[in-house]
């Protein structure tokens, strides 16, 4: 059963940084590529960010610049660094675990999300 713990959520002051968390176990780590998403009350989820297993990233629009993604297979955790935040990436972030290792394709199993508040 794959488990995904998402952590580092919290309230910050627009323009300021949060480094986000997410434990994997359940699986080959490092055999899927993950993905960070993202959902605002009353919107959808989108995706953030994405790293394949070989650690090619991707980034919405909206994030490139400020967002990094990061992986550490040794520790089955991918990270976000998320740095100049705006009040607009308040949301429940989600990281998600990719059907395969070379491109992000979302999976089936998902964290139970952390919240990243950001006040103007």
């Amino acid at each position: 059963q794959v488990q995904l713990v998402e952590s580092g959520g919290g309230l910050v002051q627009s323009g300021g940084s949060l480094r986000l968390s997410c434990a994997a176990s359940g699986s080959i780590f490092s055999m899927h590529a993950m993905g960070w998403f993202r959902q605002a009350p009353g919107k959808r989820r989108d995706l953030v960010a994405s790293i394949t297993a070989g650690g090619s990233t991707n980034y919405a629009d909206s994030v490139k610049g400020r967002f990094t993604i990061s992986r550490d297979n040794a520790k089955s955790t991918v990270y976000l660094q998320m740095n100049s935040l705006k009040p607009e990436d308040t949301a429940v972030y989600y990281c998600n675990q990719g059907r395969s290792a070379y491109y992000f394709q979302p999976g089936d199993y998902w964290g139970q999300g952390t919240q990243v508040t950001v006040s103007s």
